[in-house]
């Protein structure tokens, strides 16, 4: 039986309950059972209307949402593959896509999108929610049994370091790691409930969001899909979740934000807070007044700060990038775990996830049951497994290159610990070596700048080929503040990575101005290029 069977039969099976909830305003708009199979038949019909067949690609462009989930079973039950793009990119960049993997349809949500994408990619028919939802529907159809080694979905990498490759995963790939993250997720909610209230705000484009949605229907258990990310800190109040996959963006965000309020509140509560968090993220330096801070905040003020940010969190996942060890530790303070994952798109999104009895900060977890690591004599991570992909579509040179001899090269620099846990350093190809000949992984320092300072949002370090190092820092502090915070990083350095210069960046990095991904990691080429004039200032 494929995944998607197993997912449909689980449908079938919840009936008239619930399967997703849509948060809007200050309510949740259910989609039940019946309801989601009831699409899926509507969206099949109009796929073998307009002559779909098992093997076509079919591109599927909107926002999160239950007819997202059940247009992409639909194609899938289809026997076509599904491939999945961001709404919010721009559609220049998606019509590359699309030109690369020749869909025979794409469905949008509404005219709006389908405009948008229309006006460039001329290669196909676009197609409107409106009129797949409304089409006459397949009854009792059953799914088609795709062959296990078979692509059933193509997801395309952010692009970071060149031209987006469409990644192939098979049915094998998915129904390996649905049965990998629905033992993890049973090992870490350790509760005793029919179900767990999953919030999901991530784009479903992406591998790990998509694992995450279907993960979610094969244990016929509800999510709750945000459907205004302008409006998280409200969504999260009305969903009151036991627990959401995240990014750490988010994450370094939410604890800026405690940081800020604590601040203004004034009196006897700011130092309290600022004592007892330098005696939580660094417990060997803490002196007596710290540690006493930290008893008191352990009992009034941390459970308050929990309360604002989910009453019923038990646990945040996250990915996509390594989490800082401070904002992790931070959770963990006010009463709320972190666990990392870490994958790639062409691991169908998982490799490594923490031990839950065994977290240690700034570590991403071990790797999943059936997979291996190990480390190349240049400390590239290397890993092999049921979790691989297949291949890039139509790149038989670049697949070779990612594997090669059973092993896929991930392209990031690691350490693993005696235990066989997992620290990503950064990744190779974003490695700097100065005139002085050291390799510097610029990931770390980073990192090191951004905790340093609140008003710091993101830090690109530079100097490849140059004499030193200087960065690029972005975010509402000011340069008083920004000195402070690179004088202090410096000071754990060794000379050669120390930064000397730096610039202020006058606007945020974000995805709309091209400085960011769509999964908020850096674009290093992209913001280098666009401040080119005042690097070679500070190289001046």
């Amino acid at each position: 039986m494929s995944f998607v069977q197993a997912i449909l039969d689980r449908c079938k099976e919840r009936g008239p309950k619930p399967v997703l909830h849509e948060v809007h305003g200050d309510g949740l708009v259910a989609t039940s059972g019946d309801a989601l199979l009831a699409n899926v038949a509507s969206v099949r019909g109009l796929l073998r209307a307009e002559g779909v067949r098992a093997g076509d690609r079919v591109a599927l462009l909107a926002p999160n949402s239950a007819r997202w989930a059940a247009a992409d079973l639909a194609i899938l039950a289809e026997g076509a593959i599904c491939v999945p793009l961001y709404a919010r990119q721009e559609p220049a960049q998606l019509a590359g896509m699309l030109r690369d993997c020749t869909p025979s349809l794409l469905i949008a949500d509404g005219d709006a999108l389908a405009t948008a994408i229309g006006r460039e990619w001329s290669g196909g028919r676009v197609l409107t929610y409106e009129r797949a939802f409304a089409a006459p529907s397949v009854e009792r159809s059953e799914p088609a049994k795709p062959d296990s080694g078979a692509a059933v979905t193509i997801i395309y990498t952010s692009g970071t370091s060149g031209e987006p490759k469409g990644v192939m995963l098979s049915d094998a790939n998915v129904e390996y790691m649905l049965g990998v993250t629905v033992r993890e997720l049973a090992k870490m909610t350790r509760a005793s409930r029919s179900e767990d209230r999953v919030f999901h705000y991530l784009p479903f484009c992406f591998a790990g969001s998509r694992i995450m949605l279907w993960s979610q229907l094969h244990r016929g258990n509800p999510m709750l899909l945000s459907t205004d990310l302008t409006r998280l800190q409200q969504e999260l109040t009305v969903a009151v979740p036991h627990y959401c996959l995240n990014v750490p963006a988010l994450l370094e965000r939410i604890r800026a934000g405690v940081d800020t309020k604590v601040a203004a509140m004034g009196g006897a509560v700011a130092p309290i807070y600022a004592r007892a968090m330098r005696a939580a993220i660094d417990p060997a330096h803490a002196g007596s007044f710290e540690r006493a801070a930290l008893s008191v905040a352990k009992r009034l003020l941390f459970p308050r700060i929990k309360q604002m940010i989910g009453a019923n969190l038990e646990f945040l996942a996250c990915g996509s990038a390594p989490l800082s060890e401070e904002t992790q530790l931070w959770f963990q303070s006010i009463g709320i775990p972190v666990y990392q994952v870490y994958g790639l798109t062409e691991t169908t999104a998982i490799v490594t996830i923490d031990d839950t009895h065994n977290v240690v900060p700034g570590y991403v977890g071990h790797a999943i049951a059936g997979c291996d690591l190990k480390l190349s004599a240049d400390g590239e991570l290397l890993t092999r497994g049921p979790n691989v992909f297949i291949g890039y579509w139509n790149r038989p040179d670049a697949t070779a290159d990612m594997v090669r001899d059973g092993w896929l090269h991930t392209g990031d620099l690691a350490e693993l610990d005696p235990n066989g846990n997992l620290k990503v350093l950064g990744r190779v190809k974003d490695v700097i070596v100065p005139e002085s000949g050291h390799n510097v992984a610029p990931l770390p320092i980073e990192q090191r700048i951004v905790e340093a300072a609140a008003g710091i949002e993101h830090a690109v370090v530079v100097g490849h080929g140059r004499p030193f190092l200087t960065a690029i820092v972005s975010g509402v502090a000011d340069e008083a503040v920004i000195e402070k915070a690179i004088r202090a990083t410096n000071e754990a350095l060794p000379h050669y990575q120390r930064i000397r210069k730096h610039h202020r960046a006058p606007e945020p990095f974000t995805i709309e101005n091209g400085m960011l991904t769509a999964n908020q990691k850096l674009k290093r080429k992209a913001i280098e290029q666009r401040y080119s004039s005042a690097i070679e200032l500070m190289y001046r």
